[in-house]
């Protein structure tokens, strides 16, 4: 067994364990916010099941914005 305490290591090796900490850390962080907005995501289809076909069905909002404009050619 090694007679150094882990305080008295290499500084070089206690930086590599500390940068070793914080990458999984991040992923770890980073793994959480995939799988909170794959949460999000399963809650609004489950409420879109839940809604009646006919809103399903309804024409698409941006048919009010299309501009129709008819040009004569001479």
């Amino acid at each position: 067994m090694d007679d150094k305490f882990y305080t008295d290591q290499d500084p070089v090796i206690r930086l590599r364990v500390w940068a070793l900490g914080q990458m999984i850390w991040g992923g770890f962080l980073a793994a959480a916010v995939v799988v909170g907005i794959g949460a999000v995501l399963v809650v609004i289809w489950i409420i879109s099941m839940l809604l009646p076909e006919q809103s399903k069905q309804a024409p698409s909002p941006y048919v009010a914005l299309e501009i129709v404009q008819t040009v004569q050619v001479a």
